[in-house]
């Protein structure tokens, strides 16, 4: 697998602050896509053992809430195998922190209704993410205000509690609250101060009145 970059301190791609994995290959080809060049799967470097090492090391600083994976396309078959290594890790040494994915192909039809059944990764790899915001990017309706609720168009469904779904027979999806924190930068090498981030703070525990409840697919 290779990677167009590593973004530390990422504020845009899911609540606090985010180490941002951004892997190379995508088969949607989105018009309008923001990131057309991680299309190609050989761009970019490759996601070496060291590469992983680095990433692993970074996460552990304090300031970071989570990993998120987006790209190019995490989910394309490739991808989840050279992510599944690190996600294992990840969940491994930092449980406390969450691991956020966004997706092209939807959570219900093709995850769970066909790569779960056709690529030997995809389960094991949704039980570690435990956001997963899916659905291809349409430019028509490309609608900036739901940036806040980190979707691009105003078809994406909100952001899916992956971890759930597969630990459980329950489906659940969630709204963000318009609440906001303060982020202390000081626990970040090189930052100081502090950096308020609005609409940005989700509750994964316990369910909530905002939480909608669905059935799991068979």
């Amino acid at each position: 697998m290779n990677y167009a970059e590593i973004k530390e301190y990422d504020i845009a791609n899911g609540p606090g602050v985010r180490l941002s994995l951004f892997v190379s290959g995508c088969t949607h080809h989105c018009p309008g896509c923001f990131n057309e060049m991680t299309w190609n799967f050989d761009y970019g470097q490759a996601f070496t053992a060291d590469v992983a090492g680095e990433l692993l090391e970074k996460l552990g600083e304090d300031c970071y809430q989570g990993l998120t994976l987006l790209g190019g396309e995490p989910m394309e078959p490739v991808n989840q195998k050279g992510l599944l290594p690190l996600l294992r890790q990840v969940k491994a040494q930092y449980p406390q922190k969450d691991i956020w994915c966004f997706t092209g192909y939807l959570f219900d039809r093709d995850l769970l209704g066909r790569m779960a059944h056709t690529v030997r990764e995809t389960k094991e790899l949704l039980s570690y993410i435990d956001v997963l915001v899916d659905g291809e990017f349409i430019l028509a309706e490309k609608d900036v205000t739901l940036l806040f609720n980190f979707r691009h168009s105003s078809h994406s469904p909100h952001p899916r509690l992956t971890s759930e779904v597969m630990r459980s027979p329950t489906l659940r999806s969630r709204t963000s609250l318009p609440t906001a924190t303060m982020v202390p930068l000081h626990s970040c090498p090189g930052m100081m101060g502090y950096l308020v981030l609005p609409f940005l703070i989700w509750t994964i525990s316990p369910v909530s009145s905002s939480i909608s409840v669905a059935q799991k697919p068979a």
